[in-house]
């Protein structure tokens, strides 16, 4: 596969969609818990939303309990609380796997293209973050201990700023 676009996924509310929705922009994926330490991350990546979105860009969330059971709601209570509390407007899809046989295929494509530390593909936390250019590609990956908003000057160049 060349992009992201022959992916569908479902949205936090059950409804399918196909990413092909977002040809044009530049997205920041990432796989997010509610009850982890990095779960204020929330807030920059909403910071990130109203300052680009606009430009041609959007922050896509997929809830994960992967890792430390951290996210064990389920997709209603996850977006209620994401919303009260955090103000997230973007974009969220379903609770999903990244890692093993039942990850969501999306999250495989996006590992298999932009590895982690020392070559690695398995998502190791909650807010590991891909971002994806304007033609679906993904061109970068960023640890979970990296705040959203050390991000801005790499989706500004994305955006040609």
């Amino acid at each position: 596969m060349k992009n992201i676009y022959g992916f569908t996924v479902t949205t936090i509310d059950g409804k399918q969609t196909s990413l092909s929705e977002y040809k044009g922009k530049v997205l920041l994926i990432v796989n997010a818990a509610s009850y982890c330490g990095f779960t204020p991350q929330y807030k920059q990546l909403q910071e990130l939303y109203w300052k680009y979105s606009d430009k041609g860009f959007t922050v896509l969330v997929f809830p994960c309990n992967q890792f430390a059971g951290q996210e064990p709601d389920d997709n209603s209570q996850i977006e209620q609380l994401c919303r009260s509390n955090y103000g997230v407007t973007f974009p969220m899809f379903t609770k999903i796997d990244v890692n093993g046989e039942n990850a969501e295929p999306l999250f495989s494509y996006l590992k298999s293209t932009c590895h982690g530390l020392f070559g690695t593909e398995a998502i190791k936390w909650n807010f590991t973050k891909f971002l994806v250019d304007s033609t679906g590609v993904p061109v970068k990956r960023y640890a979970p201990i990296i705040p959203p908003r050390m991000i801005a000057k790499d989706i500004e160049h994305e955006l040609s700023f």
